[in-house]
């Protein structure tokens, strides 16, 4: 059964507070795609933002991040008093500094307030709960450095007891993530009870400043100071005529298999019961990774190593057999990447802007498509749709729109027709970034590769009225297939 989808990154939603957040508008958000009969929301990560506020950099694999906790339901539930005011309400980006100081106030009051239940020592009893509140009250006490230049006691830390003070604030942590969670089961409750499924999106890396790597030392390439030895990244392709260089720690992948892959069970099998589907992003690297030499300033110079990719999915068929997985398998990839992707029967991904082709006398679509697919007209690191059309050429425009009207897509604006070109599809899901039904350009661009901060990750969907309406005009289109 075809099935679409809506990409709409929860830092995007409109709120009263400046940042998308897992209350009121969320809710509204998931009626809106109810009513037009999408029946996936694809979300980015939303583990807690580390360097340049960039999702693929988080401080946890496991971990929300606090700034998309609602305010109004922490009121709601009676930790806060008094109902916090609007604060950028109307801003067209998340100004994510400005707004992360101003919920934390509110934060720590709610924490003043909560007073532990069953529920709540269930949870902290995780594993990584614990670990993560240290992490974080360990950083707060190091200035916020990255773990490899704290003091030494707590760069290693194996245990031992922590001042009142720095056990105050893991706890605070902890209570965050037990609220996150508390509210985002709801968020998750409500869309499946209304037929939508939510896709969620894991890094395969993680970053090098995290409770992953900083607590789980042996299961990354670092030197004895806890510096990387090797980087992962992609060599010069498409974005990048230097490469990307990433800077995540590569695995260890000898010590991983020692443990039967411990790391990636926990960490699929977590997020398995966030998600009902989960993208791996950069999957390409379970079979093939560029392994930069942490020296080198680019990621010009490196190798493709091999990975165990048949290993760690057949282990993580067994050991979480309930995750759902789809496979990001875009770029210059060899055989072997599709073929591994095919043996476990994995969705890959066809992006609309890639496949078709307006050098020649025609456009064309280059991609041979299969059912067993999920197509987008672009994704967070692509240009807008009309972005993308923006920077054509006169000519290569009217060829793109000859080839539209040979495929029988005649009337309508190009939008319009590029959208109904996706979803004419043979793909089994075709997943539309939010920006590109609303028709948007340069301003909703949510991320350039190879760039960090600002304006990346930074752009906010102004209502929801407007998306409402365009989802309407389109609802016929998208479930007649």
């Amino acid at each position: 059964m075809r099935e679409t989808g809506i990409l709409m990154p929860v830092s995007s939603l409109p709120s009263r507070t400046g940042v998308g957040e897992l209350g009121k508008e969320t809710y509204e958000f998931l009626d809106v795609l109810k009513a037009a009969g999408v029946k996936i929301w694809q979300v980015l990560p939303m583990n807690p933002l580390g360097y340049g506020n960039s999702p693929y950099q988080p401080y946890s694999s496991c971990a929300g991040d606090e700034i998309y906790l609602s305010l109004d339901l922490l009121y709601e539930e009676g930790l806060l008093k008094e109902l916090p005011p609007s604060h950028l309400e109307y801003a067209k980006k998340v100004a994510y500094e400005e707004v992360r100081a101003w919920k934390e106030g509110y934060l720590r009051k709610a924490f003043e307030n909560f007073q532990e239940t069953e529920e709540y020592r269930a949870f902290i009893s995780q594993e990584w709960v614990r670990s993560y509140g240290v992490f974080r009250a360990l950083k707060k006490e190091n200035e916020n450095r990255c773990w490899n230049e704290w003091k030494e006691e707590h760069k290693n830390w194996n245990g031992e007891e922590l001042s009142e003070e720095i056990e105050k604030e893991t706890s605070y942590h902890m209570f965050l993530q037990y609220e996150f969670l508390r509210q985002w089961n709801k968020v998750k409750e409500y869309a499946n009870g209304n037929g939508i499924r939510i896709m969620g999106d894991v890094p395969f890396y993680v970053g090098i400043d995290s409770v992953d790597v900083w607590a789980g030392k042996e299961n990354f390439l670092l030197g004895a100071d806890g510096q990387p030895s090797f980087i992962a990244g992609v060599p010069p392709d498409y974005f990048s005529a230097v490469g990307q260089r990433w800077g995540n720690p590569v695995y260890d992948w000898d010590y991983l298999k020692k443990t039967g892959y411990d790391f990636w069970v926990k960490r699929i099998g977590y997020n398995s019961q966030l998600f009902d589907l989960i993208r791996i992003d950069h999957f390409r690297a379970f079979d093939t990774f560029w392994k930069i030499p942490a020296s080198c300033p680019t990621a010009v110079e490196g190798e493709w190593i091999e990975a165990p990719g048949y290993e760690v999915l057949d282990t993580l068929q067994k050991e979480v057999p309930e995750a759902h997985l789809v496979a990001e398998d875009l770029g210059d990839l060899r055989p072997e990447v599709l073929t591994l992707k095919d043996h476990y029967g994995l969705k890959g991904m066809k992006i609309l802007e890639f496949s078709i082709d307006t050098k020649g006398k025609y456009a064309r679509d280059t991609f041979e498509e299969k059912e067993n697919l999920i197509i987008y007209t672009g994704t967070h690191d692509n240009d807008t749709l009309m972005e993308w059309y923006g920077k054509m050429s006169c000519a290569e425009k009217r060829k793109l729109r000859r080839f539209l009207k040979k495929q029988g897509i005649k009337t309508g604006s190009v939008k319009d027709r590029l959208l109904a070109y996706t979803w004419k599809s043979k793909a089994e899901y075709a997943i539309i970034p939010a920006a590109d039904i609303l028709g948007l350009g340069k301003e909703a661009h949510l991320n350039t590769p190879g760039t960090v901060g600002s304006p990346n990750w930074e752009w906010r969907m102004p209502d929801m009225k407007a998306l409402a309406e365009k989802l309407y005009k389109y609802k016929k289109q998208m479930t007649e297939r």
